[in-house]
């Protein structure tokens, strides 16, 4: 299993509006970032998702956050959708999505959860919450993993802290509330993405 982009960072903007989404994906994209989801908790998501795709979905893997239903997979994939990301493991959802030839990072914390991801077809898994686990437990479940599973850090991952994700197995990571927080000026998104961006490339050294 590869992941699909050359950065494995993925831009989590929970709560953006369909008014600020462009200006702040272009930023993410402009920094470097080729993957980017916007959560189903966001306002107003069925016009900002549509919107991103086609304005970037050529230079960036765009999709939907916290999906959880199979329908909600049905209708993220007539906007053309191509990444879809979820906070827990519904092997319906994954199999639906896996149908349409989406990439799938399902949300999972323990063996039972991976295995069951991973049987159901998902591509990559996000360990999440990561912060509540700590990288020594990630470290721990890549023991049991498939070697070739990329395993992303969610929750709690930090510029200053992403090389410890890292060195503990994590391909990457799923970057929320340190990337974007609701309402943020779009020069924050740019100087926080561009942190993260510099972060990595200085782990993989």
């Amino acid at each position: 299993m590869q992941w699909q982009t050359d950065l494995p960072l993925i831009a989590i903007l929970r709560g953006i509006t369909p008014d600020e989404a462009l200006a702040h994906v272009g930023a993410v994209i402009d920094a470097g970032f080729d993957a980017v989801e916007i959560p189903l908790n966001s306002p107003a998501w069925e016009k900002s998702i549509p919107a991103v795709v086609n304005a970037f979905g050529d230079r960036a893997l765009i999709g939907a956050g916290t999906v959880l239903q199979p329908e909600q997979v049905d209708s993220l994939a007539k906007m053309g959708c191509k990444l879809i990301v979820t906070p827990n493991i519904n092997p319906e959802v994954i199999r639906r999505a896996v149908g349409y030839g989406m990439t799938v990072c399902p949300g999972c914390a323990t063996a039972t959860e991976a295995f069951t991801a991973l049987e159901a077809g998902a591509q990559s898994l996000k360990i999440f919450p990561s912060s509540a686990f700590g990288p020594d437990y990630i470290k721990a479940l890549k023991a049991v993993l498939p070697a070739s599973v990329p395993v992303f850090a969610v929750g709690g991952v930090t510029p200053e802290n992403l090389a410890q994700w890292m060195k503990a197995g994590c391909i990457g990571a799923g970057l929320g509330s340190d990337l974007y927080r609701a309402g943020q000026s779009v020069e924050r998104t740019a100087q926080q993405a561009a942190a993260f961006v510099k972060a990595y490339r200085e782990a993989v050294k």
